[in-house]
C-alpha cells in the first residue's frame, strides 16, 4: 500500500495537518510524513566503515518517520570524497549493523543511499590512482574532497559498453549488503550530477552506443540499475532520488527536461518502488522551476509516494500537505543542527542554527553535540540517555 492509495482526501482541510501521523510507504508503515534526506558529513573511517559516532548521529535523529542515510560507495570506484562510507566489502557491511541497529531501537526506518560518484572524483581516491569513470570523457569544473583536501577533478575515462553491466551488478550486490547490514531499504542516487545522471543527461552523455543518444538508451543506465536492485531487495524496499532541474556538479540541465524525467518517471511504475524522491529546483538552492517544468506533472505520473525536497520549512510543509503537493516532506540541512527536528517543527519551536565549519570531516563537533528542546530527555525522542 502506498500513502496515496490508502484513501486519503485531496487535501487536509482546516488548520489541521497528517505532517507527523502515520503513514504507509512501500513496505513500511512509518510513524510520520518527516524525512530526514541524505547528506554527506564525512565522519566514516579511512576504510569506508562506519563507526560509533555515526551511530549516534543517526540515533539521534530517529524521531523522523524515514531516514535516508548519507550516499555509501558501491564500490571502490565509486567514492569522490574522503571520509565517505562504502557497502561493498564485508567490513562495511559488518560497520553499518550498530547504525541500523540504534536507529531501529528508537522506532524509526533507515534506508541506505546507493551511490557511485562518476566522474566527481580524483586519483587520489581511487584504486591504483586510477581516473575516474563516467559515461563520456567530459572533465568537471569541481573539486573532489581527498584526504589532503579539495583538488580539481580531472578528465574521466570513459566506460566501455562491455564494463557497463559489472556496475549494474555492484549497485545490486550493494543493495543486498544493505539488507543484509539490518537497513529497511535502499535508495538509488540518480541525483546531483553523479554517475546515473551522467548517463541520463544528454549534455554530458555522448555516447553513441546503447547507453547514449536517444533518450531511451541514456536512461538504460538508470532502468537498469533500479531493476537489479528491485530484484534484489523487492521494489517496495527502494526509492530512487532525481534531481531533474539541478545543474550541480558542474552537469548542465538536460536539453527536455520535462520530456526526460517525466519518461523516466513514468518507467519507475513499472518496478512498484517505495518512492521518488525529488529535489525540487537547485540542489542546496533556489526552489524556483524554470523552463515551464511542472513538478506536480511529474508526481501525478508516478503511481507511489512522492518525497518532495529543498528548502522546507515549517510553513512550507505544512503546506504541501495541506494542498496534497507531497506525500513526505524530506529536511536535509535542518537536520544537521536539529537532532530532534520532528518535535520542533511539531511544536513550532526555534531551530538551532549550523555551524557549517563543520559539514564535512571531523569528529563529534558539529556532528553530534547540537543540544536537543530539551538535553535531559530520556522518553525514546531520540535524545541521549
Amino acid at each position: 500500500m502506498t500513502a496515496r492509495s490508502s484513501g486519503e482526501p485531496e487535501c487536509v482541510p482546516g488548520g489541521e495537518t497528517d505532517l507527523f501521523s502515520p503513514v504507509p510507504v512501500g513496505a513500511y508503515r512509518l510513524a510520520n510524513r518527516v524525512v530526514m534526506a541524505p547528506m554527506t558529513r564525512s565522519r566514516a573511517s579511512p576504510d569506508g566503515t562506519a563507526n560509533a559516532l555515526m551511530a549516534e548521529y543517526y540515533a539521534q535523529r530517529a524521531s523522523a518517520g524515514l531516514i535516508i542515510s548519507e550516499g555509501a560507495n558501491v564500490s571502490a570506484e565509486g567514492r569522490g570524497y574522503a571520509s565517505t562510507p562504502g557497502i561493498h566489502t564485508k567490513a562495511q557491511l559488518k560497520a553499518w549493523q550498530p547504525v541500523t541497529e540504534a536507529v531501529h531501537v528508537r522506532g524509526s526506518r533507515v534506508f541506505l543511499q546507493l551511490w557511485h560518484v562518476g566522474r566527481i572524483s580524483h586519483p587520489s581516491l581511487q584504486p591504483n590512482e586510477a581516473s575516474p569513470l563516467a559515461p563520456s570523457a567530459v572533465r568537471a569544473s569541481v573539486q573532489a574532497y581527498t584526504a589532503t583536501g579539495y583538488k580539481p577533478c580531472p578528465t574521466p575515462r570513459a566506460l566501455q559498453e562491455s564494463e557497463i553491466p559489472a556496475i549494474v551488478a555492484q549497485y545490486a550486490q550493494a543493495a543486498r549488503n544493505a539488507l543484509d547490514a539490518g537497513f529497511d531499504g535502499v535508495e538509488v542516487h540518480a541525483a546531483n550530477g553523479y554517475l546515473i545522471e551522467q548517463f541520463l543527461r544528454d549534455t554530458i552523455n555522448h555516447r553513441s552506443d546503447a547507453y547514449g543518444g536517444s533518450l531511451e538508451k541514456r536512461a538504460r543506465f538508470l532502468l537498469d540499475v533500479v531493476a537489479a536492485v528491485a530484484t534484489a531487495c523487492g521494489g517496495r524496499r527502494v526509492g530512487v532520488r532525481l534531481s531533474p532541474l539541478s545543474p550541480v556538479n558542474d552537469l548542465a540541465l538536460d536539453s527536455d527536461p520535462p520530456g526526460t524525467y517525466g519518461y523516466v518517471v513514468e518507467r519507475l511504475n513499472d518496478f512498484d518502488l517505495a518512492y521518488v524522491h525529488v529535489i525540487e529546483g537547485v540542489t542546496q538552492g533556489p526552489r524556483e522551476v524554470p523552463l515551464g517544468f511542472d513538478l506536480q506533472a511529474l508526481r501525478r505520473s508516478f503511481t507511489g509516494v512522492y518525497i518532495a525536497n529543498n528548502g522546507y520549512d515549517r510553513a512550507l510543509a505544512l503546506e504541501a500537505r495541506r494542498t496534497n503537493r507531497a506525500d513526505l516532506i524530506a529536511f536535509g540541512r535542518p537536520y544537521i543542527a536539529n537532532p530532534d527536528l520532528v518535535e520542533r517543527l511539531r511544536a513550532g519551536a526555534a531551530l538551532n542554527a549550523a555551524d557549517r565549519a563543520t559539514f564535512f570531516g571531523g569528529g563529534a563537533h558539529g556532528y553530534t553535540d547540537y543540544p536537543f528542546m530539551d538535553a535531559g530527555a530520556t522518553d525514546g525522542r531520540g535524545a541521549p540517555p
